[in-house]
């Protein structure tokens, strides 16, 4: 039931007691279509009330027509850590997801240092990523969306989906460019320790990009001596086709490459650990 405006009588800080809802609720989110289904009022006016708390420091807006409630301990940064809003975001955006790449490795420890962007993999067309002063969410595009490797991980506004350190470890080679080997092999010796090896060959036998498998096979056996893994790994690889390709994409492809993996060993791996 919507509530009406007659202007007599109707509180000015109606929004702040519907906010105090919402998160009594468990929520930390609100879109402005539920705003304007729930209050008969004018787009001006309720607009006016979002700038209002915008300006407190109440509500900050995610993205056109998605808001955050700031509790007071979020206050001093802003913003809402992205993890307590981006099921809701997805959500309004009809858009499967998960969290990935450095993101899904900090949730099991493996980032070496927290990222300051936050990684989301989504179908194709991905949305345009979210950058501003207080917030980085990197959103990109899968065309093989399947949904081995992707689990549930609470947190205190739900349930988000986050991948598996198995395809973790798996996209992290597929968007090599955009981290470099050198910083994949840093994480990879912690996330290592998480990944198991009847999971990854489920994972990796319907994983489209066989030059991930090459790459990440290669530095699990060479790097990291993690053998169990590595023969898994190439038991779905030897059931391919697959062609030389260099360890690190953006070098030139000079090297030596007499690995089962056919991997080019066109630079020197040089962790941060």
């Amino acid at each position: 039931m919507r509530t009406m405006d007659n202007t007599v009588g109707f509180s000015r800080n109606y929004l702040e007691k519907y906010l105090s809802t919402v998160r009594s609720q468990g929520r930390y989110t609100f879109t402005l279509e539920e705003l304007k289904e729930k209050f008969d009022l004018p787009n001006t006016s309720i607009n006016q009330s979002l700038s209002r708390l915008k300006k407190k420091g109440d509500v900050a807006q995610i993205r056109k027509g998605f808001y955050a409630i700031i509790p007071p301990e979020y206050s001093k940064q802003g913003m809402l850590p992205p993890s307590l809003f981006i099921g809701d975001l997805m959500k309004s955006l009809n858009k499967p997801y998960y969290v990935a790449l450095l993101s899904a490795a900090a949730i099991y420890g493996a980032a070496h240092q927290q990222p300051m962007e936050y990684f989301v993999i989504t179908e194709t067309p991905a949305p345009r990523s979210i950058i501003n002063k207080n917030l980085k969410i990197i959103f990109l595009s899968k065309n093989d969306w399947a949904q081995n490797g992707i689990t549930q991980q609470k947190t205190n506004a739900g349930y988000i989906n986050v991948s598996l350190p198995e395809l973790t470890a798996l996209d992290l080679f597929a968007y090599n460019h955009k981290f470099g080997t050198n910083r994949i092999v840093t994480v990879l010796q912690e996330l290592a320790d998480e990944m198991k090896t009847t999971v990854l060959t489920k994972i990796a036998k319907g994983y489209a990009n066989t030059a991930a498998i090459q790459r990440l096979g290669y530095v699990l056996e060479i790097e990291l001596l993690q053998e169990k893994l590595a023969d898994n790994l190439w038991k779905v690889l030897s059931q391919r086709n697959y062609f030389q390709i260099p360890l690190s994409p953006q070098k030139e492809k000079k090297g030596d490459s007499d690995n089962r993996w056919k991997v080019v060993i066109n630079m020197e791996i040089e962790s941060d650990l």
